[in-house]
C-alpha cells in the first residue's frame, strides 16, 4: 500500500538521478550526514545508489531505534559482509538465539576476576612495547597502536600461544583480515578484489593457526586459563560441543571486537592529548596519586584513574570509531509522525550525534571535563553517547577496550613526552574504522620526573 505524503521521511536534498547521495557519500559522509540533520532535524531518508537509507539523530531518535525489536529492525542482514571474516555458523551467520548463546560464552572473560589479570598483562605489554621504543624518535601512531593492540588482546583473549606468534605471521594475516572490512565490502563482500582474496588467504591461515594450538593442547592436556581454552570447554543448550571453526569464528569475533575499534581509539586519544598539555598534567598528577603506595598498576588502580578516562570518552565522542551502525527495516516503523518503509536501511551515526550543540556543549572543542560531575553530559540521556553502540546490540567488550586505552597511556605518559603537529588530522573515510589520515607521525622523548612504577 502507498504511503500517505505526510508520513514519507523528508528527503535530504541535493541527490542525483540512480546515485542518490553516492557521492557525497563518498566524499564526506559524515558532512552529508550533518547537513541532513541541519535541513531536516531527527529523521531524515537519503539514498545510496538504489538503497534507501533513513538515518535517526538525537537521544530521543537513538532510543526508539536501539529499543525497536529484531523483527522491525535487524542487524543480521546488514553484517553479512563480516561473515568471510569470522566465519560461517558463527555472530551474523546464525540464528539470533544461536549468536545469543555464543555471546553468552564471552561473559566470563569480562568478568572482575579475569579483568585483574589482564590489567597485568596489559602493563606487561605496553612496558615492552616501551622498552622496544628505545629513549627517543618518532612512531606512526595508527601503526603504533594497531600493533600493542594486537599483542594486548591476543595475550589477554586468545592465549599465550598466539601471542607468541604475533611477530611471526600472525599479525600480518590478521592486518589482511581487517582490510576486508571496508565500505565495498558492505556492498559486495563476495567480490573477488585484491583485499578480499588476501582476506580470505588470511583466515585460512589463522584457522589454521588456531586449529594446531587446540589440538596441541588436546595432546598434551594442557588447560590455559585463556578464552580460547573456555571455548574448547563450552556447550551449547542442547549439550554439542563447539567445532573448531566455530571456535576459531568466536576468537576472532573477540578479537575484532577488543582490538580493532581499541586500536583506532588510542590513536585518537594520543592526538588530542597532544594539543591539551595542562589535561595531560592532570593525568600524571592522578597517576602519582593513583600509584603512589603500591608502584604497581592494578585493575583497581585503572579504576581509579577517572581523568583519563574522560579524556578516552571525549575521543569516543569527538572521534567514534563506528560512524555509522546500520539495521534493515524488515516491517515498517513509525517515528515522530513519519513511517520507515520496510527494505530501508535505518541508520545512526555517532559521529553526528555526538556533536549536537543540545546535547554536548560547544560540541567540537575537547573538552574532557565535560564527563566529570556536575556536568555528565553523557548521563542526561541514556544514548547520549553511543560510540559504542546501544541496546541489545551494544559492544560487550566496551570496558576491556577502557581499560586498555587506559594501561596504554598511562605507562606511554609515565614514560615519555609527545611532539606533534598542533592540528589535529582528519579522519580517513577510507577504512569501515575510521582512523586519522596516515601517515601520522609524532615524536617523543623520555620525561624526566621518577616513573610512578617501581
Amino acid at each position: 500500500m502507498a504511503l500517505q505524503s505526510d508520513q514519507t521521511v523528508p528527503e535530504l536534498a541535493g541527490g542525483w538521478p540512480l546515485i542518490g547521495h553516492l557521492r557525497d557519500f563518498r566524499r564526506d559522509p559524515v558532512s552529508m550526514l550533518s547537513r541532513g540533520w541541519r535541513e531536516q532535524g531527527e529523521i531524515v531518508r537519503f539514498r545510496l545508489g538504489p538503497r534507501d537509507c533513513v538515518l535517526f539523530t538525537g537521544p530521543e531518535a537513538h532510543d526508539a531505534y536501539f529499543r525497536a525489536p529484531e523483527e522491525q529492525l535487524d542487524a543480521k542482514a546488514v553484517y553479512q559482509f563480516t561473515v568471510p571474516i569470522f566465519g560461517r555458523g558463527v555472530a551474523y551467520d546464525v540464528a539470533p538465539e544461536i549468536m545469543d548463546e555464543q555471546l553468552g560464552f564471552l561473559y566470563p572473560a569480562l568478568r572482575d576476576s579475569a579483568m585483574r589479570r589482564f590489567a597485568h598483562l596489559m602493563f606487561e605489554e605496553a612496558s615492552l612495547f616501551a622498552d622496544g621504543l628505545g629513549d627517543h624518535g618518532e612512531i606512526d601512531l595508527p601503526q603504533a597502536m594497531n600493533e600493542l593492540t594486537v599483542r594486548i588482546a591476543s595475550r589477554c583473549l586468545l592465549g599465550q600461544e598466539v601471542r607468541d606468534q604475533v611477530d611471526t605471521g600472525f599479525a600480518d594475516a590478521y592486518h589482511d583480515l581487517q582490510k576486508g572490512i571496508n565500505t565495498l565490502g558492505f556492498f559486495l563482500p563476495k567480490l573477488p578484489t585484491p583485499a578480499h582474496r588476501s582476506r580470505d588467504r588470511a583466515r585460512r591461515r589463522v584457522v589454521a593457526l588456531f586449529s594446531r594450538i587446540m589440538s596441541e593442547r588436546r595432546r598434551s592436556g594442557t588447560r590455559p586459563d585463556d578464552f580460547m581454552q573456555t571455548l574448547m570447554g563450552a556447550r551449547y543448550r542442547d549439550g554439542r560441543a563447539l567445532t573448531d571453526d566455530e571456535i576459531s569464528g568466536i576468537l576472532l569475533t573477540v578479537l575484532f571486537a577488543g582490538q580493532h575499534t581499541s586500536a583506532v581509539l588510542a590513536t585518537w586519544t594520543g592526538l588530542e592529548l597532544l594539543g591539551a598539555p595542562s589535561y595531560v598534567a592532570r593525568i600524571r598528577e592522578e597517576m602519582r596519586k593513583v600509584y603512589r603506595e603500591t608502584g604497581a598498576m592494578s585493575l583497581a588502580g585503572l579504576k581509579q584513574q577517572v581523568e583519563l578516562e574522560y579524556a578516552v570518552r571525549e575521543n569516543e565522542r569527538l572521534h567514534p570509531p563506528l560512524i555509522l551502525l546500520i539495521r534493515k527495516v524488515l516491517q515498517p516503523m513509525e517515528y515522530a509522525g513519519h513511517t520507515v518503509p520496510a527494505g530501508t536501511l535505518a541508520v545512526v551515526s555517532p559521529a553526528v550525534s555526538h556533536r549536537l550543540p543540545e546535547v554536548f556543549a560547544a560540541p567540537e572543542r575537547f573538552a574532557p571535563e565535560r564527563f566529570a560531575p556536575p556536568a555528565s553530559e553523557d548521563k542526561q540521556h541514556h544514548y547520549a553517547l553511543i560510540g559504542f553502540g546501544g541496546g541489545k546490540h551494544r559492544c560487550m567488550g566496551k570496558h576491556f577496550a577502557y581499560l586498555q586505552l587506559k594501561a596504554i597511556w598511562t605507562v606511554l605518559l609515565d614514560r615519555f613526552e609527545f611532539f606533534g603537529d598542533a592540528e589535529v588530522p582528519a579522519p580517513d573515510y577510507g577504512s569501515w574504522v575510521t582512523g586519522p589520515e596516515t601517515p601520522c607521525r609524532i615524536r617523543y622523548r623520555p620525561r624526566t620526573e621518577p616513573s610512578v612504577f617501581r
